[in-house]
Formats: structure tokens, C-alpha cells, sequence
């Protein structure tokens, strides 16, 4: 797991974890990051299923319950299936979009 910092934002690259393991290693280091928004990617992984991204749903939820973002960034996930709960996009430019029209959101009080 790689770790990056880029002003209000982390960016954690899952490297050879299972999605398990990342999620389990997220929650443990939370306390790090909890006050930035988040974003998880884990384009390395060849198939992404509906199942792999449930299990950052509690994790996602948490976060964004207190209005940071959260989301997950793959290129092969099938994004009809995805939860609406949790965004998933394909690439780490349209999670930063995503971020950014969220922090707008918040600041006129959506």
C-alpha cells in the first residue's frame, strides 16, 4: 500500500494486497488521513468485482458521513453494477473531478 499526499487529499495505491487486506490496512491507519478526502486505487487489480467493492462500503460510508470524500478508482470494474452508496470511476483524473464537484457540493451546503 502506497500512501500519497496531495494537499486535502490521500491517495492510497493497493499494490499486491487482496481487497481484504487493503481495506483492513485502511481502517487500522485511518486516524492518518480521516480528515482528508480519499481516494482508494486499485487499477493493478485485473478483475474487479461487485463483491471486491462492497467490502470499502462501511469504510466509505464513515468517511463520508463526515463529509470528506471517498472513491475508488478502477479500470475494470463494471461500472453499471456499482452501488450507488460508493463511487467508482476508471481513471485517478475523474476521481479528483469527483472530489473536487463534491468539496463545491459542501461548500453551498448540499
Amino acid at each position: 500500500m502506497i500512501i500519497d499526499q496531495d494537499g486535502n487529499t490521500t491517495l492510497i495505491t493497493q499494490e499486491k494486497a487482496s481487497i481484504i487486506e487493503l481495506v483492513k490496512k485502511i481502517d487500522i491507519l485511518y486516524d492518518r488521513f480521516k480528515n482528508n478526502n480519499l481516494i482508494v486505487n486499485i487499477t493493478k487489480l485485473d478483475d474487479v468485482k461487485l463483491s471486491d467493492i462492497v467490502e470499502f462500503l462501511q469504510l466509505s460510508n464513515k468517511h463520508r458521513k463526515a463529509k470528506h470524500s471517498f472513491v475508488i478508482v478502477s479500470n475494470s470494474a463494471n461500472l453499471n453494477e456499482m452501488p450507488d452508496e460508493i463511487i467508482v470511476v476508471p481513471s485517478t483524473k475523474e476521481a479528483y473531478d469527483v472530489i473536487e464537484m463534491e468539496v463545491m457540493e459542501r461548500d453551498l451546503g448540499f
